[in-house]
């Protein structure tokens, strides 16, 4: 990926749950970090799993964030000397964070972001299609089907040892006690 320092852009990472999309996230802060790059790291409130202070991977490599409730607040941090704003888990944000998105990348900042890019019945998530739509940039990852060991491109919800019903909500926040990986073969969604 080429990535052209004096003018912004829009970096999409997504693909299902345990695809590793916090994984690439911090590996790309990292890179800033040794390039002195000046960043600023959000998280949804929402997302209190194994931190709310932190981005964290399944496997458990973290970085220090902003924990917010409404993209709004993103505005608050990002102050001149900023070069890069990311935004991990960006499917639980309200529709503002589209806006927020662009306009920080038209302002010459480079924004990344992370999520996933279907729920668990394959259906667009959230704002991430529109995001998609607008980036420069994607990376699509995929999993290990936890069932036949394909490539998983999909999340599979679990309720009680068996798939979820299309009626379950759309939002709930879990990881593996609640989602497994699937190929588009073993997803399965009881209707």
């Amino acid at each position: 990926m080429y990535y052209n320092p004096n003018m912004g852009s829009i970096e999409i990472i997504c693909g299902p749950m345990f695809a590793g999309k916090t994984e690439e996230l911090v590996r790309r802060i990292k890179r800033m970090e040794y390039a002195k790059k000046r960043f600023v790291v959000f998280k949804p409130e929402i997302d209190d799993r194994y931190s709310e202070k932190e981005i964290v991977s399944h496997s458990n490599l973290r970085w220090d964030a902003i924990s917010i409730k409404k993209s709004m607040e993103i505005y608050q941090y990002v102050t001149a000397d900023i070069n890069c704003v990311v935004i991990d888990e960006v499917q639980f944000f309200d529709e503002d964070v589209v806006r927020i998105v662009e306009d920080l990348a038209n302002r010459g900042l480079r924004v990344i972001c992370a999520g996933l890019d279907q729920d668990f019945k394959s259906e667009p998530f959230g704002v991430v299609p529109e995001l998609l739509a607008k980036a420069d940039f994607v990376t699509k990852l995929t999993a290990i089907c936890s069932v036949c060991g394909a490539p998983a491109t999909k999340t599979q919800r679990i309720v009680n040892g068996k798939p979820a019903s299309i009626d379950e909500k759309q939002i709930l926040v879990g990881a593996n006690e609640s989602y497994e990986p699937r190929c588009r073969r073993c997803h399965v969604v009881l209707k």
